[in-house]
């Protein structure tokens, strides 16, 4: 593991593979870090098969610092997606997210399209419920718990753990955090999962869309999946130039398996290498 500053925010990343290998940044979903059950072994996997796999803790997650700035968070973190494949000169690189992190990799690609050789997309967030949920989720209640208890009764909000924990730095940081200024952060950070009633990815426009001509790659999605509907994948799919809509190597109701069964919601990732590898080589 290694650690480098990006815009003056501490992330921690892994570099895998051989360093000839074309590059391919891996970005879980949630607050959930590089280690999460699923991640390193897929990263793993493709260094095997001769790709250059950068793993990161975004930041807000693992072992990465916390960041309380910005417009939002998934373009904070973006940003420093960008930021850190420019600085680890890995040259133009692929980008793999599911749920938040293809959020983070569409964001990544249209904040700086040369930086992106590819993009690989699964589980994309998208319609009311599932945003209204997960703006309620990282945003509003840490929002209420700020305002009713103060930023020591967020620190001990069970969605922080594993950063606190992991990072010495983010306890007092966030300690030190002015109440009323997070609060200020986390509406403006909620305002970010209002979904558009005319795109995919809000705010986002067609010409949004078709400035990325990468080549990229859809995994279809379940129609039963209220966080990440199949309708979204497919409108995706149709908006990207150079897309194309894939079946998954696994059963497309498998996310609501894995949210219960305990495995952690990643477990099944391995199965992408030889997916992963052709689409990277092609």
């Amino acid at each position: 593991m290694a650690r480098i500053e990006i815009d003056g925010i501490g992330i921690e990343y892994e570099l895998l593979g051989d360093p000839g290998g074309p590059p391919i940044a891996i970005t879980p979903g949630g607050r959930m870090s590089k280690g999460a059950n699923g991640v390193p072994q897929l990263g793993q996997g493709l260094a095997e098969e001769g790709l250059r796999v950068l793993l990161w803790d975004r930041p807000n997650c693992g072992a990465s610092d916390l960041h309380f700035e910005g417009e939002g968070e998934s373009a904070l973190q973006a940003q420093v997606l960008v930021g850190l494949i420019r600085t680890l000169d890995l040259g133009p690189t692929t980008l793999f997210g599911g749920s938040a992190g293809s959020r983070i990799s569409l964001l990544a690609a249209h904040r700086d399209p040369e930086a992106v050789a590819r993009l690989a997309l699964c589980w994309i967030s998208g319609g009311l419920i599932s945003m209204m949920r997960l703006g309620s989720f990282y945003c509003c209640e840490p929002a209420e718990v700020a305002a009713m208890q103060g930023m020591a009764a967020v620190a001990e909000m069970p969605i922080w753990a594993e950063q606190l924990e992991k990072n010495p730095n983010s306890r007092d940081y966030m300690l030190g955090f002015d109440p009323k200024a997070f609060i200020e952060v986390m509406e403006r950070w909620a305002a970010g999962f209002i979904p558009s009633p005319d795109s995919p990815v809000r705010g986002w426009t067609q010409e949004d869309f078709a400035r990325l001509t990468m080549p990229a790659m859809v995994l279809r999605g379940s129609v039963d999946d209220l966080y990440h509907p199949a309708w979204v994948c497919e409108q995706v799919d149709a908006l990207l130039p150079n897309s194309r809509l894939v079946d998954p190597p696994w059963p497309l109701d498998i996310f609501a398996e894995r949210m219960s069964d305990g495995s952690g919601l990643f477990a099944d990732w391995p199965l992408l290498v030889p997916q992963l590898t052709e689409f990277v080589n092609q």
